[in-house]
C-alpha cells in the first residue's frame, strides 16, 4: 500500500526509443498499478501489436491512499478514479475475469467463457485478501464494535477511522498485528499503531489507552536495521510488542482476539482491532501452472518468476508483476515502478530477438508514516540494503515532514504518471 522514493525520484520515464514493429497478441491479467503500467509502456514500445488487458473491475483504487483514509487524512473518494481514465489509445480493455491459464496452449479463459489466446502473457492479478483464514471473521462489520480492517477496500478504510476514532476519544486497549503471510506494504500495520498512538495523544487521551503490536515473527520488519528503529520508536511510544503472535479467530461480539504462539492460543481482549488478513496468490494463479511447487513462495502460490527478470521460469512468453510476482521483496507500488519497465523491456528484447541487461533488484519503498506531519522513508533492496533515492536531502530512518508531504502531496501525481507509463 506504499512506496515513495523510485516514483518521485523518476518522473520522467524511459528515453524516447524508436518504436518496434510486431504483430505480437499480448495479454494482461489486471488492470490494476502493475498492468496498467505495463500496458501503457507496451503501446509505447510496440508498434501493431495487439495489447488486451483483462479486467472486470471498473475502479481503480489507489492503494497507497488506503492509510490516510483511515487515518482520517484523505476523503474515501481520494482513493477512487475509473479503469478506463489510464487506457492509452490501442489498447483493449476486456471487462471479465480470468478463470483458467493454460501456459501451455498459450490461453487464457475467462469467466464468461472465452477462450484468449497469446504469444506473450503478463500476469498483473494482485493478491487475494484472505479474510476467511481468521475465523469468525465478517468483513461487512469492519467498523463495527470497535474492529477496523484498512485493506478491505475505501468504504471500510473510511469505517476503520470512525472506528479508532471512537477509540481515540474513549481510550481502552488497542491491538494491531500483521499476517504471518507474504503481503502487500509490510510498513502497513506498523504506521496504523503510530497513527493510532498519535490521535490518543492529540486528543489528550493517550494516558487511557493501552497499545500493543503483536508481531508473526521474531521481527518487526524484514530488514535488520528498520526493525530495530521501529523497536526503539514503539518503546519512545509506550507500545509493547509480542513475537510470535498469529491471529487465527476473533470473537466480534466479545471483542477477543485469539493468536497462535509458540505457548499456544492467547486469547486478546481488546476495544479496537486493525484487522490485518492473511494474503495470498488469486485462485487463477495459485491453481495453476505458473504457481511455485516448492520453497517459501509455494504455500501462498504466488507465482514462480526469475526474480530479476520477473520472467516465468518455466514459461519463457509469461511475465509476472507486482503483487503477484513470488520474489523476496517487492508488494510496494514503489517495486511496481522498477519491476514493469524490466520485465517490459525483456519481453520488447524477445520480440526482437535480442537479449535485455536489465535487472529487478528488489528495490521496495514504505514511506512509513510515525504520526501525523512526520515519517521514515524506508526503501531497501533484495540484499536488505538501504537504497536512497536523495542521498544527502532525505536522511534514511530519519522521522521528517518532508517524507509525510512525499506521502501526502507528492506520491499520487507520480503514482498516476507511472500508471500512464511516464514514470
Amino acid at each position: 500500500m506504499a512506496g515513495a522514493g523510485a516514483l518521485l525520484a523518476l518522473g520522467a520515464g524511459d528515453a524516447p526509443r524508436a518504436a518496434v514493429r510486431t504483430r505480437a497478441k499480448i495479454l494482461i491479467i489486471g488492470a490494476g498499478a502493475a498492468g496498467l503500467a505495463a500496458a501503457n509502456r507496451l503501446v509505447h514500445r510496440l508498434e501493431g501489436a495487439e495489447i488486451t488487458l483483462l479486467d472486470k473491475r471498473r475502479e481503480h483504487l489507489y492503494q497507497p491512499g488506503f492509510t490516510l483514509v483511515a487515518a482520517g487524512i484523505k476523503p474515501r473518494d481520494y482513493v477512487l478514479s475509473t479503469t478506463r481514465e489510464y487506457l492509452s489509445s490501442g489498447l483493449n480493455l476486456i471487462e471479465e475475469s480470468a478463470a483458467e491459464i493454460d501456459p501451455v496452449a498459450k490461453t487464457v479463459t475467462t469467466d464468461a467463457g472465452r477462450r484468449l489466446s497469446y504469444d506473450f502473457l503478463i500476469v498483473a492479478t494482485g493478491l487475494e485478501l484472505h479474510y476467511e483464514g481468521i475465523e469468525g471473521m465478517d468483513v461487512s462489520r469492519i467498523g463495527q464494535n470497535g474492529m477496523g480492517s484498512i485493506y478491505a477496500g475505501p468504504a471500510q478504510a473510511e469505517a476503520t477511522w470512525r472506528a479508532m476514532s471512537q477509540f481515540a476519544d474513549r481510550g481502552g486497549i488497542g491491538v494491531f498485528h500483521r499476517p504471518a503471510t507474504e503481503m502487500k506494504c509490510a510498513g502497513a500495520p506498523l504506521k496504523y499503531a503510530f497513527l493510532t498512538e498519535d490521535a490518543l495523544s492529540r486528543r489528550g487521551n493517550r494516558s487511557r489507552a493501552e497499545l500493543i503490536y503483536h508481531a508473526h515473527n521474531r521481527a518487526l520488519f524484514s530488514v535488520p536495521i528498520v526493525a530495530e528503529k521501529v523497536r526503539m520508536l514503539y518503546q519512545q511510544r509506550g507500545i509493547p510488542v509480542n513475537h510470535e503472535h498469529v491471529l487465527t479467530r476473533i470473537d466480534l461480539d466479545r471483542r477477543i482476539a485469539t493468536f497462535r504462539t509458540p505457548q499456544g492460543e492467547r486469547e486478546q481482549p481488546y476495544d479496537f482491532i486493525n484487522v490485518v488478513p492473511p494474503m495470498r496468490a488469486p485462485a487463477v494463479v495459485r491453481n495453476s501452472p505458473l504457481a511455485w511447487r516448492t520453497g517459501p513462495w509455494r504455500a501462498e502460490g504466488w507465482a514462480e518468476v526469475d526474480r530479476g527478470t520477473l520472467r516465468h521460469v518455466v514459461f519463457p512468453e509469461v511475465f509476472c508483476v507486482g503483487d503477484i510476482a513470488g520474489v523476496p521483496k517487492g508488494k510496494t507500488a514503489a517495486s511496481v515502478k522498477w519491476q514493469v519497465p524490466v520485465a517490459v523491456d525483456h519481453l520488447v528484447a524477445s520480440i526482437e530477438g535480442r537479449s535485455s541487461a536489465e535487472r529487478y533488484e528488489g528495490y521496495t519503498s514504505c514511506p512509513l508514516i510515525t504520526r501525523v506531519g512526520r515519517a521514515l522513508l524506508v526503501e531497501f533492496d533484495y540484499q536488505d540494503n538501504l537504497t536512497p533515492s536523495f542521498p544527502g536531502v532525505i536522511a534514511p530512518l530519519e522521522e521528517l515532514w518532508i517524507t509525510w508531504m512525499m506521502k501526502v502531496v507528492g506520491l499520487k501525481p507520480t503514482y498516476l504518471a507511472m500508471l500512464r507509463g511516464r514514470a
